[in-house]
């Protein structure tokens, strides 16, 4: 079990190290597969609204699952005929996001019970997001690229992060498997132990 599971975090940090080499390498090509990716997600959506449109047995829910699948059907096919303007609302509901996360870390850091230090890292966390989403306000088009180029670093470092506790633990398994069959029992990856090294 160790084994599958350090295999299944090398090969996700592998991808996630590739996936954010090509978002570094080609930020615009990431702004697109961004788009597309969230034009996907809509025809999803419109679909599965579709289905307990047909599922419900009253007349209500039915016309308000349709109606919000038609929405998701005209999302998807609004973003796939004109990606910039797609980018572009992308940028500014991340910016939103930002700012009102901000606002909100800002809000948190002054409840009560909270130490000094805690407080203003609550503050300084709510500053620099609350200025992030200002940034993305103000120059959209560089913030479609900045998006990009972050979702890039997060892969990467989360691909990093995956391949060394996908390593660890392979080591650990490794030990493992010698302290509960002895030092002279086989590993499938390694092979016997040599008799120089059983002392």
């Amino acid at each position: 079990m160790l084994k599958s599971l350090s295999t299944s975090l090398i090969v996700r940090g592998i991808l996630a190290v590739a996936v954010g080499i090509m978002a570094l390498a080609w930020p615009g090509v990431t702004v697109l597969a961004l788009v597309i990716l969230f034009a996907v997600y809509a025809f999803m959506a419109s679909g599965l609204q579709a289905v307990r449109a047909f599922t419900s047995r009253d007349a209500g829910p039915v016309v308000g699952h349709l109606l919000v699948g038609l929405i998701d059907l005209a999302a998807g096919v609004l973003a796939l005929a004109w990606p910039g303007a797609t980018a572009l609302v992308l940028v500014l509901i991340v910016g939103s996001w930002a700012v009102v996360t901000g606002l909100f870390e800002v809000a948190a850091a002054f409840q009560a019970g909270e130490a000094a230090g805690t407080r203003a890292l609550y503050v300084l966390g709510g500053l620099v997001s609350v200025a992030f989403g200002v940034v993305l306000f103000a120059r959209p088009g560089v913030g479609a690229l900045t998006i990009a180029l972050l979702f890039g670093l997060f892969n990467l470092i989360y691909g990093v992060s995956a391949l060394i506790q996908g390593i660890e633990l392979r080591r650990t398994g490794k030990t493992l498997h010698l302290l509960l069959n002895g030092p002279g029992a086989a590993d499938a990856t390694t092979g016997p132990v040599p008799a120089s090294s059983r002392r």
